[in-house]
């Protein structure tokens, strides 16, 4: 079945010129792009994007982070596309990643790992609605 997912091309990756090798490789994988935008988070939207790791020791370290430069937000649609992303995408550790994947080829750390992905259709449609209206997804 079709589906549409969240993702996002982090700061270090957008700041490493990696943008056009990422969306590349995210096309030739079969993912459709439905809507795109680069912006520029305040710390008050990553705050607000990543409420759910507020109680989390990484929080504040994360939010900082994630509104230091330009992010890259993205739906996808693809059968199974959460699934099917996630895997294509590698672990969350580059470490862990399999060869080949975006993590693995462009991450550095579990926080410097290139792209953000939703982990599940709840998710992936807040995620959705935060950065895009109805009007912004194509065809």
């Amino acid at each position: 079945m079709s589906e549409l997912t969240f993702t996002m091309i982090k700061p270090e990756c957008v700041s490493g010129k990696h943008i056009g090798e990422v969306i590349a490789r995210i096309e030739k994988a079969g993912f459709a792009i439905k809507a795109l935008r680069m912006v520029h988070m305040t710390r008050k939207d990553a705050e607000t994007f990543y409420a759910v790791h507020k109680e989390r020791p990484f929080y504040g370290e994360l939010t900082e982070y994630m509104s230091s430069g330009p992010v890259v937000a993205m739906v996808l649609e693809k059968e199974n596309c959460i699934k099917a992303y996630r895997e294509f995408i590698g672990a969350t550790n580059p470490k862990d990643a399999a060869p080949g994947t975006i993590r693995r080829d462009f991450g550095s750390s579990i926080q410097f790992n290139c792209v953000h992905a939703s982990d599940g259709p709840d998710t992936a449609r807040a995620e959705i609605k935060f950065f895009f209206s109805d009007r912004d997804l194509v065809g």
